[in-house]
């Protein structure tokens, strides 16, 4: 009898919830800088979302840890639907297996939608004295630990393929963890670090300001954007790790609003504007369902899990 009634008490307090929702701001999460790729993102779908939320989609910047203090932030909120996250997946499935976080696994909170995916890419300055991958590893073989590298942060996609392809290279470089583009950019023009592993749509404009050489695509096949790139897989190095955009709420958030979140952001990410708006900065819409979603988070969380054992990182 007392489940039947905790049960019809949810059920109470869940639909007054839905039938008002949103009756007030909603805060979306953003774990970078502005500037960034999860910016550009963020921005182009609120743009196509604020008509559901006549009191405001407001984003609010969170950077650091690779993402993990906003998504910390998310997990801590009340579960009601008014503070959301757009968010890689790696702060969900690497950052949480290499630190002690507020959130584990992806049953620590409710994923209603993907949004984009895509595979970094790893670039030097227009001028830098390597032209291609092999050239960049043959440097780092000559002398171990002085090749620099950024990413936007210890335990992204990005410092994971940086760190798969040394073991698959067989050599020894410098990461240097930055809290996005908006950091590891300056420092690689500015000749602080010698690469970077960063997203297409951040590379391209300085790309075709021919200030930066893409070296390798960490991805399957050649990026259409960039077609005259190399994947590291042809340079004789099978790294290819991909990343996730994904929007999500704390556990617990009601069904009837989960609906409603999940809903505005599917007309959003399908509308064509935004797929073409992306697509010319060499990303993918990739809308997939909440159930859907969290069974793709798990596998990639146990792929992950060995990866993560294979180069030493994964939390004791």
């Amino acid at each position: 009898m007392k489940t039947v009634m905790t049960g019809l008490f949810a059920l109470a307090v869940a639909f007054p919830v839905a039938a008002q929702f949103p009756d007030r701001p909603v805060t979306m999460l953003n774990g970078y800088p502005a500037g960034g790729n999860v910016d550009i993102v963020s921005r182009l779908l609120v743009e196509g979302m604020r008509s559901k939320f006549p009191k405001g989609l407001v984003i609010v910047y969170k950077p650091g840890a690779a993402g993990a203090v906003a998504v910390t932030e998310l997990i801590r909120s009340q579960p009601d639907g008014y503070t959301i996250i757009l968010t890689p997946h790696s702060a969900l499935v690497i950052a949480a297996q290499v630190k002690d976080l507020a959130y584990k696994t992806p049953d620590d909170y409710d994923p209603f939608a993907n949004v984009v995916s895509y595979y970094p890419m790893l670039a030097v300055r227009a001028e830098s004295p390597y032209k291609t991958l092999k050239d960049l590893v043959a440097a780092a073989k000559g002398d171990p630990g002085k090749i620099s590298v950024g990413s936007p942060g210890e335990g992204t996609s990005s410092h994971l393929n940086l760190e798969d392809l040394m073991i698959k290279a067989g050599v020894k470089m410098t990461h240097t963890p930055f809290k996005g583009w908006a950091q590891s950019s300056p420092a690689l023009l500015g000749g602080h670090i010698d690469a970077v592993v960063a997203q297409p749509a951040e590379l391209k404009g300085q790309v075709d300001g021919k200030r930066v050489r893409i070296l390798a695509a960490f991805q399957p096949n050649r990026h259409p954007i960039f077609p005259d790139v190399p994947t590291a897989k042809e340079a004789g190095y099978d790294v290819a790790n991909g990343v996730w955009f994904l929007l999500m709420a704390p556990k617990g958030t009601p069904a009837p609003v989960l609906k409603y979140l999940h809903d505005a952001a599917r007309e959003a990410i399908q509308d064509p504007k935004f797929s073409q708006t992306l697509a010319e900065r060499g990303i993918d819409a990739d809308y997939r369902p909440g159930d859907v979603l969290r069974a793709g988070l798990w596998r990639e969380y146990k792929a992950h899990t060995e990866i993560l054992q294979r180069i030493g990182m994964l939390k004791k």
